[in-house]
This record gives C-alpha cells, sequence and structure tokens, in this order.
C-alpha cells in the first residue's frame, strides 16, 4: 500500500511537470535541433504499426549509446537474427545510436516517465526484454514492465557516492525501482555494495564494457600524424564544462610569454551548443582561435599553420572526434573534474594513448579514475592551475610521459572482456 501511494504521489508530480518538459526540449532544440525532432515520441504518441519480441536497449546519451554499441556487436555475433529497439534521452545519445540501427531496428525517444506514457511505449513495442545501461532507473518505467512480466536488467551499472546518498534519502520510492530490477550487472563491487544497500539483486560483478570500445582508426591516424607534423606540442581541455574554460584560460595567462607560446592549446567543449560561447570567451581574453571547423575534412587540420608565435587555441568545435582530439595531444586535461561536475569517463584518452590529469572532481567515474592515478595511466591534482604545470611538466620530461603511455596501455588491457562477461551473463534472457 504505500508503495503505490508512493508511486502514485510521484506519478501525479512528472504529469504536473510535463509542460515545463515540453518548455525545457523548445529551449534546448534551440541550440540543438535534434531535441525537436518528434517530441511526441517523449510522451508515448508513435509512428508506424505496432511491434514487438524487440530487445529494448536504453542509452540515455553518447556515452552509454558508445557503451550500447559494443554490447549490440557482440549480440549481433551470436544472434543476427534479433532486432533491437533503442531508446535515448539527449540529441548526442539519439545521433550516436543511429549509426548502430540494421534493417527491422528501431529508436525513439525514452517516455516521459508518467504511467501514460509508459504503457503506451510498452503496449506499441511489446519488447521481449530490457536493458537499461549504466544509472537509468525510472520508478514507472519499471513498475509498469514488472506488471507486464517484460525482465528489464541494469548493465554495466554504476553508482557514485553522490548517487547513492541521493536514491538512499529517496529510499521510499528508489528501493521499490530496483527490485523491480530482474537483475543488475555491476562494473565494480563498490557499485554492487551501493546496488544491494537498495535492494537491487545483482547477478555478478563484470566490469566496464567501455574499456572494449574499439577507436576509430582513421582518426587516431590523422591526430598521430599531425602530432608528429607540428612544431609545438599540444595539451588539450578534453570535454570541457561551463565556467571550467575561464580558469583554464586563466592559468595560461598566468605563464611566461614563453611558456604560453610553446604549446598549442586545444579546448574540446562537452556540448556543442556551447561551441559559440567558448570561441567568444578565447577571443576575448585576447588568444588566437583555430576552429576544427575551418577545415572541411579531418586530415586538412594537418596542414594548419599553428607556428605562430601568438599564444594560439585550437577549438574542437566538432562532433565524434575525439579520438583525433586525443591521440593529437601530448596529454589531455579531463574535463567535469575541475568544478563540481564529477568528472567525464577518461577511459577514451587513455585508450587513445594519451595521458590524462584529472582535477578533484572525479566522484561519477571515481573507481576507473583512482585505478588509473594508482596503475600511473593518470595524475590527479588539485586544482586548474596545478594542472596546466603538470602538463608543461610532463612535456618536458618525456621519459614521465612515455612511462604514463605505457601505463595506460597496460591499465586498458587488465580491464577488458567486460563485455563477453555481460553477454554471457544476459544470454538467456535474450533467447528465451
Amino acid at each position: 500500500m504505500i508503495d503505490r501511494f508512493t508511486l502514485l504521489c510521484y506519478s501525479l508530480l512528472m504529469n504536473l511537470l510535463i509542460p515545463f518538459v515540453k518548455i525545457r526540449l523548445i529551449k534546448k532544440g534551440q541550440h540543438e535541433a535534434g531535441y525537436l525532432f518528434r517530441p511526441q515520441e517523449r510522451f508515448g504518441i508513435y509512428e508506424g504499426m505496432p511491434t514487438k519480441d524487440l530487445i529494448w536497449i536504453h542509452a540515455v546519451s553518447l556515452g552509454e549509446s558508445r557503451a550500447a554499441a559494443v554490447l549490440l556487436t557482440r549480440i549481433r555475433k551470436s544472434h543476427p537474427s534479433l532486432r533491437f529497439l533503442l531508446t535515448h534521452g539527449t540529441a548526442t545519445g539519439r545521433e550516436e545510436g543511429m549509426r548502430m540501427l540494421q534493417t527491422g531496428d528501431l529508436q525513439v525517444w525514452q517516455p516521459w516517465d508518467t504511467p501514460q506514457a509508459v504503457n503506451r511505449f510498452l503496449a506499441h513495442f511489446k519488447p521481449k526484454i530490457g536493458l537499461l545501461i549504466e544509472t537509468e532507473i525510472w520508478p514507472n518505467l519499471l513498475a509498469c514492465a514488472k506488471k507486464q512480466n517484460i525482465p528489464v536488467a541494469l548493465i554495466n551499472a554504476r553508482m557514485s557516492l553522490k548517487s547513492f546518498e541521493k536514491a538512499l534519502s529517496l529510499s521510499f520510492l528508489s528501493k521499490p525501482a530496483f527490485r523491480s530490477l530482474c537483475f543488475a550487472l555491476a562494473q565494480n563491487e563498490q557499485d554492487a555494495k551501493y546496488l544491494n544497500d537498495l535492494d537491487c539483486v545483482v547477478k555478478q560483478v563484470v566490469g566496464n564494457i567501455k574499456f572494449d570500445a574499439q577507436l576509430n582508426p582513421l582518426q587516431i591516424e590523422h591526430g598521430k600524424a599531425w602530432r608528429q607534423k607540428r612544431q609545438r606540442p599540444m595539451v588539450l581541455f578534453a570535454s570541457s564544462r561551463e565556467g571550467e574554460e575561464k580558469i583554464f584560460l586563466d592559468s595560461i595567462q598566468e605563464l611566461s610569454p614563453t611558456a604560453r607560446c610553446q604549446v598549442l592549446w586545444c579546448i574540446v567543449p562537452r556540448h556543442p551548443q556551447r561551441f559559440s560561447e567558448v570561441e567568444e570567451l578565447i577571443e576575448s581574453m585576447g588568444f588566437l582561435c583555430i576552429k576544427r571547423t575551418s577545415c572541411d575534412q579531418l586530415s586538412e587540420v594537418l596542414n594548419l599553420d599553428v607556428s605562430l608565435t601568438q599564444t594560439t587555441v585550437f577549438l574542437g568545435d566538432s562532433m565524434r572526434e575525439m579520438n583525433f582530439y586525443y591521440s593529437s595531444a601530448e596529454v589531455a586535461l579531463l574535463g567535469g573534474s575541475f568544478m563540481a561536475f564529477g568528472g567525464q569517463n577518461l577511459i577514451e584518452s587513455i585508450a587513445s594513448e594519451c595521458p590524462i590529469i584529472v582535477g578533484p572532481y572525479t566522484y561519477n567515474f571515481g573507481e576507473v579514475a583512482s585505478q588509473a592515478c594508482a596503475m600511473g595511466a593518470a595524475k590527479e591534482v588539485g586544482d586548474m592551475k596545478s594542472a596546466v604545470s603538470q602538463a608543461l611538466h610532463l612535456i618536458e620530461k618525456k621519459t614521465e610521459l612515455q612511462e604514463m603511455h605505457a601505463s595506460g596501455i597496460r591499465f586498458i588491457r587488465v580491464h577488458q572482456g567486460a563485455t563477453e562477461r555481460t553477454f554471457q551473463a544476459i544470454d538467456k534472457l535474450l533467447v528465451d
């Protein structure tokens, strides 16, 4: 009775929020047109005929979609006849997911978590099973799926201390949701402990699928070629967040004129809607800004003149080219870790053989960051000024940089294999 009453109150709130959700989508759509594509799907209204027996995979954003792609490739290898339904919450996630689709697969937005939208979603697609990637727990979605006997598993599951404490404070809502899962596959033992404490059945600790992701060979080739051709080494600020670019540029300005000019500085903002904003910031602070989009093709970047004595910032205003940026740089700074955003996934940087420096805020990826630092594949510093200083130090001390390269290769190899373990754990769900 308590669980039903709690879910009823939650459902009422989610219904009341619908007008604000629509306004938010319109505002997001002004910067990313993808948010305006088929907005009715967010509320359980779909085009086309109803379907059934699809394998439903929910990957909310870009990182989860990339993890889903790795697993999807492995599933197709053993079960080529299966067809998939992909759902997403962000425009970048949906765009990435579109690259995975094959004949017979479908893709829609994640339904807003009201009973009405969720039930329309489940009635229209009738998925055979659901696989939620990493952290996506929605009370109505899970309650309705359980009521309709649709098994849903949380895979590549992770949970930071901050998320655990929030879920625990809302345990009257979160625990019934976690109990509705058939099981979870955790990335590490700490994730498993947090999930267990929230009444979730953890079937197995399998590791992180993202360690098995394949790099883009052409981007890696172009990146390494540009790194070798340039007269100046490059320090990359990867997936930067709002406010962090300013303290990065401030730290560069505090350097001597000689130190500023001996390096090509690079910023790749995490969100594409901020490209113009970051460009204006760079120029307003007196730096020369060269944009990636000044070149039509990636190969043309190799011909850019970055040998000027003026302090130069290369703005990575393109999407899905992080393999190129990482392989172009001598060392990278991890965006989201220098202000309280919780950090970003640093696996891609290390896999691209780019040593990485992280700030003090890595709680969203705390276990991976801690392990990377312990193995020498990454270095942690207390603030942005220290990060810039450490980057310059590593450029000068090539032996240390080479040691970080070697440690990074070992770090990736040690942690690979999660995809196969995940596949073995879910295979029975796929074929039953």
